[in-house]
């Protein structure tokens, strides 16, 4: 990768984000994405996931740089030498989640996750759900608030504030975390096989409605719910050198 790289800057809504993107493409140039060698997102996690959603066709490398809130998935925002750190980077493949549902009246839905697929009750009557590990049952009843499938990148975010366990990056497993559990009280989920392939069948789905959401797509009123690694979907993500995924991931082990 050299100066002649062509880079297309998306950027979210946060405070300085049109600022930053005029300051890129006058030092840079910019193109369409469908024109790109990278894409370069500008905000934080959010945006990123939305961004590799919008984008997942182009099979294109991406490299962030923060400038929202949150920036698990971003780099340092800097101007200077930026075809020069795309070069120096480093790459980070995730595989997503893919998720099958059906609703109670029979209409089917799919959707890509790249952090994890959340099953949630709609009411206050709390979910129960069956859950089958490769046509297995496993769980004839489960009674919480929802339950959750979980990537290793995704395992620091909502099903780390489930109580759910961390899975270190480039580990083959996913994880499967109860929310809010009541019954089986002492079951706190589990650390699957990545080739696992997860069912969810809610109980009496009309009289306690639960919803479906793969990230930020959500199904209501669900029948069952199918999810398990994607078999033709990588993302590429670049970090500098000195940002390490996996190492932060591995920090979020020990912090308090």
């Amino acid at each position: 990768m050299t100066d002649s790289l062509a880079m297309a800057f998306l950027a979210s809504e946060h405070p300085g984000s049109v600022e930053a993107v005029d300051e890129l493409t006058r030092r840079y140039g910019s193109v369409s994405p469908h024109a790109a060698d990278v894409l370069v997102v500008l905000g934080g996690d959010g945006f990123m996931l939305h961004t590799l959603h919008e984008h997942v066709d182009l099979g294109l490398p991406v490299f962030g740089m923060r400038l929202g809130e949150v920036g698990f998935l971003m780099n340092r925002y800097a101007p200077e030498d930026l075809p020069e750190r795309i070069a120096q980077a480093r790459q980070v493949e995730l595989t997503p989640l893919a998720m099958h549902a059906c609703n109670v009246n029979g209409r089917e839905h799919r959707a890509v996750a790249i952090n994890e697929v959340s099953l949630l009750r709609q009411t206050n009557q709390a979910a129960h759900l069956k859950i089958l590990v490769n046509e297995r049952e496993r769980v004839p009843r489960l009674v919480a608030d929802g339950v959750l499938v979980a990537t290793a990148a995704g395992s620091t975010a909502y099903n780390l504030s489930a109580h759910g366990p961390i899975i270190p990056l480039g580990t083959e497993a996913i994880v499967l975390t109860p929310i809010s559990p009541f019954r089986p009280r002492r079951w706190q989920g589990a650390i699957l096989p990545a080739s696992a392939q997860v069912r969810f069948e809610v109980v009496n789905p009309t009289r306690r409605p639960v919803s479906a959401t793969a990230d930020y797509d959500e199904f209501r009123d669900v029948a069952w719910v199918e999810v398990g690694q994607s078999a033709d979907i990588r993302h590429r993500l670049l970090f500098d050198p000195e940002h390490s995924l996996e190492e932060r991931i591995l920090n979020e082990q020990f912090m308090g």
